[in-house]
This record gives structure tokens, sequence and C-alpha cells, in this order.
């Protein structure tokens, strides 16, 4: 991420929370790196750098500020606190697929994210107002639709490819959801014969 330096000089010289945790400040003389907030006294401009994250602050050898604590910065992991898992959960079973598998469950997913399964449960049911199961079976589903609509595969190919175990139950999960069989949405979809 390139940081447009000037922008960066105007939002610290303004403490500007709109820019907190969108950059950070490494102060070369005390070896600290800081949010654009910090309500301490600025350092010269002479002394400081802007660097795009927290982590590219630590790899050039800086160490957190103790007031500003930048680890708590807007768009951080632990300033998002349990959505954050939620979210990393959430990408797991769009992205990989992580609760297609016959074997896969709630508690290995909850695993991979550092919880428990319950645990996992109840913070998709507060950010989501969903089970892990269900954001799955909606997330297999929207694939499906997406291959039905832009792809002429079978229907058999797309019912496992969008991560469904049958034929059979792909098909009752789409007609459960879209009130239509998949192949109704598969035809109409179809370009027309001239």
């Amino acid at each position: 991420m390139s940081l447009d330096i000037h922008q960066c000089e105007q939002a610290w010289l303004a403490r500007d929370p709109q820019f907190d945790g969108r950059f950070f400040i490494g102060v070369r003389t005390t070896a600290i790196y800081c949010r654009c907030v910090c309500p301490v006294r600025q350092p010269f401009r002479c002394n400081i750098e802007f660097l795009p994250s927290a982590a590219a602050a630590e790899l050039a050898g800086y160490r957190p500020c103790l007031r500003c604590r930048p680890e708590t910065a807007p768009f951080s992991s632990a300033w998002k606190g349990s959505a954050a898992i939620v979210e990393r959960a959430a990408r797991l079973i769009r992205d990989e697929g992580a609760l297609d598998a016959p074997d896969a469950t709630v508690e290995a997913l909850a695993a991979r994210v550092g919880v428990g399964g319950r645990h996992l449960s109840r913070l998709f049911q507060k950010h989501l107002g969903a089970s892990p199961l269900q954001v799955a079976k909606t997330a297999r589903v929207q694939r499906a639709k997406r291959l039905l609509t832009g792809t002429d595969m079978p229907i058999t190919e797309i019912a496992l490819q969008a991560g469904f175990g049958s034929v059979r139950r792909f098909n009752a999960v789409f007609q459960e959801v879209y009130k239509r069989p998949p192949t109704v949405i598969k035809r109409s979809s179809s370009p027309r014969p001239s």
C-alpha cells in the first residue's frame, strides 16, 4: 500500500480521527510508533516516518506506544473484537467451503479461528443473526446460483462444485430458498436460440 505523504502529514498535524488506523507514525528518536490521534507532544517532522500498518512499523523496528495503544486502532482485529472472529470464520465458509465437506463440523471451524464451537455459534448469532451452518448453506446456494446463471455446466456438476454432497440435497435446498427448482433458473438464464 502506498501512502500519500502530504495527506498523512495533514492528518497527523490535525490529529484527524478519520485517518486513525489507516497509517502509523514511527518516531525514529524513540523507536516508538503511534496512531495519528496520539495525544503526546508531536515530534519534529524530520524525526518521523509514515508507515501503512502496525506490522510494517514493528518490522521496521518500532515498538507500540503505551499511550495511544496502536494495536487497538480502528480496522485492527483488537478494535473489531469478536466481529473479527466472525469475519474470519465467515470468510473461511464462503471462500474455502469450510463447512462443505461431509465430515466438516462447526467445532473444527471454531478451532481454526481459535474459539470453541458453542462460542462461535453464539458469536455468529450475535453478529450475523444466523448459525455457521445457515451461513454455509446460504454460501453454497449463492455459489450454485452463480454457476447456474453464469456457466453451462450440468446440474450435477454445479451441485458438487457449489459444495453440496448430493444433487438431491442441492435440489431440496434450492427449492427451499428460491421456491423453484434449479432447472427453472438454469433454463431462464440460458441464451435463447435465434
